[in-house]
């Protein structure tokens, strides 16, 4: 026993000489190799990586923003594609990476229709990409000197509905999810996280693709009672409080809701299957009433995975 003790006070001696990392506490874990070192990506720009997750090589897209500082924990933004699309494209649609985060642009398998989707889909890969998700965090993980506790994921159409996906699974490691145009199809599976996530929301009531009111032969559900599932699940109050912050845009926001659970949606009347922005974006030349990225971010950063 005496060893035992004596064993443990040299090791702490050691770490306190060589400056080592401080050991983990239960508020916080230590980092994990990425804190402290240079990374390959040069800050200011993007670049491709691949990783091996379930027997398959996956890909994806890594932003350093400008400022990144090794020895500063730095948030983590994942942002997924839709149907038929690219990390290329979610990067430039999306514009996380103008942000001062690590911007993270995951890349879809072909599915079963010749075009790239995400787990949850009926056209998708036989894939686990909830597996490839937390494969990809342990790889930026260990590359780049992440704050664990601000690791976030939005996603739009068949990325959106695999970001609700993760909510579903992965509220434990993610701290927030931000669906855009979210394809929320039943192939997905039941939803039952193991406590409650903070939720944003984004959706165009002249969507054509994934309507807002639903579209029974798909299995797509009305975009209100996807809504009510989740401040079920987030038990927060029933009754959202409903304000208009401008023309055209109605904002709810849930009340009440458990412990680190929020919902707050923005209805956006004659947009279509579109992220918001009031500039030109891939998916639209016509611009938007109200700017997504801004607000997810903002929401981001208010809710951390532990306060």
């Amino acid at each position: 026993m005496h060893r035992a003790v004596l064993s443990l006070l040299i090791a702490l001696g050691a770490v306190a000489a060589t400056g080592a990392p401080a050991l983990a506490t239960p508020e916080r874990p230590a980092p994990r190799g990425g804190c402290g070192t240079t990374p390959d990506v040069e800050p200011g720009t993007t670049e491709h990586r691949e990783l091996t997750s379930g027997g398959r090589t996956r890909e994806f897209l890594v932003h350093v923003p400008e400022n990144y500082d090794p020895d500063r924990a730095t948030p983590v933004v994942l942002s997924f594609h839709g149907h038929n699309r690219t990390a290329e494209y979610q990067e430039r649609l999306s514009r996380f990476s103008e942000l001062d985060t690590i911007a993270v642009y995951p890349q879809g398998l072909v599915g079963t229709d010749g075009g790239t989707a995400w787990q949850g889909a009926p056209y998708s890969a036989d894939a686990d990409d909830v597996r490839f998700t937390e494969d990809l965090l342990d790889r930026v993980e260990d590359d780049f000197c992440v704050d664990t506790d601000r690791v976030y994921a939005a996603g739009k159409s068949n990325g959106g509905g695999f970001t609700n996906v993760l909510a579903c699974r992965s509220g434990d490691r993610i701290a927030a999810f931000a669906p855009v145009a979210g394809a929320y199809y039943p192939q997905s599976g039941k939803c039952s996280p193991s406590e409650p996530v903070p939720m944003i929301s984004f959706h165009g009531t002249a969507d054509d693709t994934i309507p807002y009111d639903g579209n029974p032969e798909k299995g797509l559900p009305p975009i209100p009672d996807w809504l009510d599932g989740w401040a079920e699940r987030d038990e927060c109050s029933p009754d959202p409080v409903t304000e208009q912050p401008q023309d055209l845009v109605t904002q709810q926001r849930w009340e009440g809701c458990a412990d680190r659970g929020a919902l707050v949606h923005y209805r956006i009347d004659e947009l279509g299957h579109d992220w918001p922005s009031r500039s030109s974006n891939p998916d639209s030349d016509d611009p938007t009433v109200i700017e997504a990225t801004p607000l997810i971010w903002k929401f981001f950063q208010k809710h951390p995975l532990n306060a």
